[in-house]
């Protein structure tokens, strides 16, 4: 069995964040988006989002060592296919087909009130191999469909490969996000 990353879900989480494999240095280092170069944990720093959180633990940016502490503050973190690579490219077709069923069982299991993909490359199949959708026309945002009542957000990779987005732009789909989800517990209540 190879090293992974563990999945950092647990109950009652507000949202849960899909990567679309873990990195080989994410694994070596033991915790996710751990490469320097990866906009993630720069991005949820400036964001609204992270906002309890950082203020929480006393901190204003938020570093990947901080994942051990995702489920206390109503986050979580797994990715599609499990399989560290070099590269997200180096999975195979079949592995994504594999995968998808696999996380669809682990999201069952957590029951999140809502799920964020971070691009498409993880979602497609999801959709495709775990939900049985087309995977056709999808878009970044808000997606039209729900898994056991969570919605789902497509937004972009954080991966320094994803040039096409700034560290600005993921800092406002973060920042959508967190609107989103305060509108649902206001409507929750």
């Amino acid at each position: 069995m190879m090293e992974t990353l563990p999945d950092r879900l647990g109950p009652d989480l507000d949202l849960v964040f899909i990567g679309i494999n873990p990195s080989l240095y994410s694994v070596a280092q033991g915790h996710y988006f751990a490469r320097p170069q990866n906009r993630f944990w720069p991005a949820l720093s400036l964001s609204k989002l992270s906002l309890g959180m950082r203020e929480s633990l006393g901190v204003t940016t938020l570093k990947p060592e901080h994942d051990l502490l995702f489920a206390q503050h109503g986050f979580g973190l797994t990715d599609l296919a499990k399989r560290p690579t070099a590269q997200a490219a180096h999975l195979s077709a079949q592995e994504f087909r594999e995968a998808a069923p696999e996380l669809k069982a682990r999201l069952d299991t957590a029951k999140p009130k809502a799920i964020c993909f971070h691009g498409m490359m993880g979602y497609r199949p999801f959709v495709k191999h775990a939900l049985g959708l087309s995977d056709k026309g999808i878009q970044l945002g808000l997606q039209p469909v729900e898994f056991a009542d969570a919605p789902i957000w497509v937004i972009p990779n954080p991966s320094p490969a994803n040039a096409s987005y700034s560290l600005h732009d993921l800092v406002g789909w973060y920042d959508k996000l967190h609107e989103f989800l305060q509108a649902r517990k206001s409507t929750d209540r």
